[in-house]
């Protein structure tokens, strides 16, 4: 099955080390990063489509951080 997960964070290096984190256990880089402004913050935020092949069969059960 295909997992599909999106990873934001605040724009600093913590975004890159989860990304980074990710891309160390299995997970692609799926289309451009994005970023925009929280008002409420009053910062930018970071995201991140990732997808991994792994075996099994997908229900809304499943624990996509597991993998």
């Amino acid at each position: 099955m295909k997992l599909y997960r999106f990873l934001s964070e605040d724009d600093t290096s913590a975004f890159c080390h989860k990304v980074t984190e990710a891309l160390n256990k299995g997970w692609e880089l799926y289309g451009s990063p994005t970023q925009t402004f929280d008002p409420v913050k009053g910062i930018m935020r970071c995201g991140q489509s990732v997808v991994k092949e792994v075996d099994g069969t997908y229900t809304p059960d499943t624990k996509l951080g597991a993998h």
